[in-house]
């Protein structure tokens, strides 16, 4: 804890959680069916995100011995994160990502502006919640990178799970399609594809920093431009 409450981490976490709540604003705008007022959503996301940068900058460097940010790219790294990612964007593009539409239609951006925003939504919360900071608390905890590594990537396994099960049990009604599920197959593929992607994406982080991970994503979700050509 001594890491953790020290005015430089503070300082530094909320700085990170300013421009998370600024990165996360377009995406929220752009939330037609919000319950709350964005600037509510978004100052929630700016408290809650002080806690999490804190756990990077307060415990990665300490039990990683590398900075979360290493702005002197590996050239081999880069490289494997770039034909890793163009890999797996292909495989969501080619298999998952038409059954997925159907089910998290809004998690498929309509044009440009839509899909800018879901990038910046990624990097200011997305990496963070479920890579960064619970790798670091893992790290802490277990004091063993095996441990946290695999850990993470079955908690971002598990909030995928979580996320199709809320919509596959919303109440649909007759106007809507029939209901769309994904078939017991596919839905063991997506979840191992997510285990493993976010395995990698620790193994990224531990290695060359949260800028790897960014570059990881921001390739992967370049697959969805694919799909955007050509729209106003």
């Amino acid at each position: 804890m001594r890491h953790l409450l020290q005015p430089r981490v503070l300082g530094m976490a909320s700085l990170a959680a300013l421009l998370s709540a600024l990165a996360c604003y377009p995406r929220l705008s752009l939330w037609l069916h919000a319950r709350y007022p964005v600037w509510y959503l978004d100052a929630t996301i700016f408290f809650c995100t002080i806690t999490l940068w804190a756990f990077v900058f307060a415990w990665h460097a300490p039990y990683t011995g590398r900075p979360a940010f290493i702005f002197k790219l590996e050239p081999g790294l880069t490289l494997a994160a770039t034909v890793l990612a163009i890999g797996a964007g292909s495989a969501y593009h080619l298999w998952l990502d038409p059954p997925l539409r159907l089910i998290l239609p809004e998690d498929y951006p309509s044009n440009l502006q839509h899909w800018l925003a879901t990038v910046l939504f990624g990097f200011g919360l997305t990496q963070l919640f479920c890579i960064f900071a619970p790798c670091d608390w893992l790290m802490r905890l277990t004091k063993n990178r095996w441990i946290a590594t695999g850990l993470t990537g079955f908690f971002g396994a598990v909030m995928q799970a979580m996320r199709i099960h809320s919509v596959a049990t919303l109440p649909v009604s007759a106007e809507d399609h029939p209901a769309i599920s994904l078939s017991p197959l596919l839905l063991i593929t997506l979840l191992v594809l997510r285990f493993a992607g976010g395995c990698l994406a620790v193994a990224f982080y531990l290695r060359g920093g949260i800028l790897v991970v960014w570059w990881w994503a921001l390739l992967i979700e370049s697959r969805l431009l694919l799909d955007l050509v050509g729209r106003p």
